[in-house]
């Protein structure tokens, strides 16, 4: 385990509208409002044809090949991610969402683009003083939070 500590900054509660893109959205408004890392909870509905990162087709896999979830109609979703800046300083976003409808679930990664329908509501929960990123792991093939 790597570990660092941090200070509670500003909470922000966003209302996403019908449409938009969930990480898209999140990092532009991080941006805006300079929040280089966070924590973030989600609440809300996924439009059909959101996409979700379901797991890697093989986990032993040297290089894994990530596999999509297409959700064939609207959901309602729960998510919880966090904001750390990338290599090159730009917030990014980590989430997870549950997404479920009519006693079925899928749970997955909304990095491929998950669709607002009709209200996603965010809070943000700045974390200052750290200097945790991402930073892409060769060995991995994966870009990992250095605390």
């Amino acid at each position: 385990m790597k570990y660092s500590e941090a200070k509670h900054g500003r909470v922000f509660v966003l209302r996403l509208e019908d449409g938009e893109i969930l990480h898209k959205t999140i990092e532009q408004f991080a941006e805006q409002k300079d929040i280089q890392s966070a924590g973030v909870l989600l609440v809300g509905g996924a439009d059909k044809n959101s996409e979700l990162v379901v797991g890697p087709e093989d986990g032993t896999a040297e290089n894994p090949i990530p596999m999509s979830h297409i959700l064939q109609n609207v959901h309602e979703m729960a998510g919880v991610g966090t904001i750390f800046p990338n290599q090159e300083g730009q917030p990014k976003l980590h989430m997870h969402m549950t997404g479920g409808r009519e006693g079925s679930a899928v749970t997955g990664c909304v990095r491929r683009g998950v669709k607002t329908w009709v209200i996603g509501e965010v809070i943000i929960y700045e974390i200052k003083a750290t200097t945790a990123k991402r930073k892409y792991d060769p060995e991995t093939g994966f870009t990992l939070l250095n605390p």
